[in-house]
């Protein structure tokens, strides 16, 4: 893996030479380790370590991260001087988004170790602080995080069924709550208020290719 600007030395493998240091469209003051191709990534990943890995979703720009980290950037009272929680954090790019805005602590939470290591790197290349956490929160509530975000986390039925719980959760003990979406079709039907709607140039996931609107909403809790 390429270490320009401090980046990822210390996870050199052979498996990621493939990731450049590249800026992201919707929020070009962020500059991202990104794979050429997530693909081929996670196959060299997989053959490298000789067993199978869970997809690659940190090495993709999702375009509701996007979206999500270009609000928190342009309205920075929304977490500024705040703990801020970021769910399934990925690149880190809404943690890193969220810290450039003034955020007191920034948690970047994701399941995947090369997902840490990699916001780690990301975190640094764009002078930073944040905070990683390794493991699945899904059970509980944010714990004391002031601000929850969510960039593009509902991209799967199954995933969305654990993730909406939480949510509300979050919501419930009074956390501001803001998830990134391009209407992927999993959203909690009326739960949410759209915020903000964003063009997108997309530069990221393959599965994005088709996507030319992503958005931004405020998750209340049920009642």
């Amino acid at each position: 893996m390429r270490d320009d600007a401090g980046g990822l030395g210390t996870t050199d493998t052979t498996g990621i030479d493939q990731i450049n240091l590249v800026q992201v469209p919707l929020v070009p003051e962020l500059r991202l380790f990104l794979a050429e191709d997530a693909i081929v990534l996670w196959a060299r990943l997989e053959a490298e370590a000789s067993r199978r890995l869970p997809a690659p979703y940190w090495a993709s720009a999702w375009v509701g991260g996007q979206a999500l980290a270009r609000y928190v950037l342009d309205r920075p009272a929304v977490v500024a001087g705040r703990k801020v929680l970021d769910l399934a954090s990925g690149s880190g790019i809404v943690a890193i988004a969220a810290a450039m805005a003034g955020a007191s602590t920034v948690i970047a939470n994701d399941i995947d170790p090369y997902a840490i290591a990699v916001i780690s790197a990301n975190a640094r290349v764009n002078n930073v602080t944040v905070e990683s956490l390794l493991g699945d929160c899904l059970d509980g509530d944010g714990g004391d995080a002031d601000v929850v975000l969510a960039g593009d986390v509902l991209y799967d039925q199954s995933i969305a069924a654990r993730v909406h719980p939480f949510l509300d959760r979050a919501a419930a003990r009074g956390a501001y709550v803001l998830v990134g979406d391009p209407d992927r079709g999993h959203l909690p039907s009326g739960r949410q208020h759209l915020m903000a709607s964003y063009r997108v140039a997309t530069v990221g996931a393959p599965e994005d290719a088709q996507i030319r609107q992503t958005n931004v909403f405020l998750m209340t809790a049920t009642a």
